[in-house]
């Protein structure tokens, strides 16, 4: 046994080196981790041992590895998306539906918005923002899987602009999570199972809560955006199944590997 444990224990530190280098932005998203070869000799490890911090890294949403001849390690940094898979994982397990998501985000997106509006610099750093995505909206209004997409990055927007870092993580793993479920809806139903004249209903409430926002009417938007969310979220799963699709949060939230062996 104490061979073991000693790879594990040497795996582990491989990782917390790789994953310090991650969280402290030495190493960037998207940039590729050095060749199994190269990080041998950095560590003074053995292959069995990489591998090990490897899988430790993957597990916990960190890199990717891409496998095959031409198989390597891709860095991602921690993300609300990242945390939004985890969640879903943890509330598939307590038997908690999407429909228990939509209902957390008619709590905390919009005290989102309500700290967007209390934003002394929110004219440059939110406003601009919204008002590219509400316009966005408006242009692709007739494509539903299109525009069911930029208004989910609408919602995002006002919890990922707010201004409090744990708020926005909290509140942006529950639309990650909502999202990739609405998301996954929309591609699957017909044009004319969400009206034009909801579509643009949604919109107008869109440009009046960016007004609301840009006045800096906090109260008011908070209330704009609680009753919105009350009436515009529907269940994006088949009739009669309210589950966590896991499915969707693979697909729609973590980068996808190929077969094969890397490390």
């Amino acid at each position: 046994m104490e061979p073991r444990v000693r790879v594990h224990r040497l795996a582990e530190q491989v990782a917390d080196r790789i994953r310090a280098q991650i969280i402290s932005g030495e190493l960037a998203d998207g940039d590729p981790l050095p060749k199994a070869d190269e990080l041998i000799r950095r560590y003074q490890v053995s292959a069995p041992t990489l591998r090990e911090a490897m899988r430790i890294l993957e597990a916990e949403g960190l890199i990717t590895v891409r496998r095959g001849r031409l198989g390597g390690a891709v860095v991602h940094r921690p993300s609300p998306a990242n945390l939004g898979y985890n969640l879903g994982l943890v509330l598939a397990a307590q038997r908690s539906g999407i429909g228990d998501v939509a209902a957390a985000l008619r709590h905390v997106e919009p005290a989102c918005a309500a700290l967007c509006a209390a934003r002394g610099d929110r004219a440059h750093t939110v406003v601009p923002r919204l008002r590219e995505l509400h316009e966005e909206y408006l242009a692709s209004i007739g494509d539903l899987p299109t525009v069911v997409g930029v208004s989910r990055r609408f919602h995002e927007a006002l919890v990922s602009l707010c201004g409090n870092p744990p708020l926005i993580v909290l509140a942006g793993a529950l639309e990650a999570l909502w999202s990739s479920h609405e998301e996954g809806w929309a591609s699957r139903t017909e044009p004319r199972g969400v009206p034009l004249s909801q579509r643009e209903e949604s919109g107008a409430v869109h440009g009046r809560i960016l007004e609301l926002i840009e006045a800096g009417e906090s109260e008011a938007v908070h209330q704009l955006v609680a009753a919105h969310l009350a009436s515009a979220q529907r269940n994006p799963q088949p009739v009669g199944s309210l589950a966590i699709d896991l499915t969707l949060l693979r697909e729609l939230m973590l980068p996808p590997g190929e077969a094969g062996e890397a490390y």
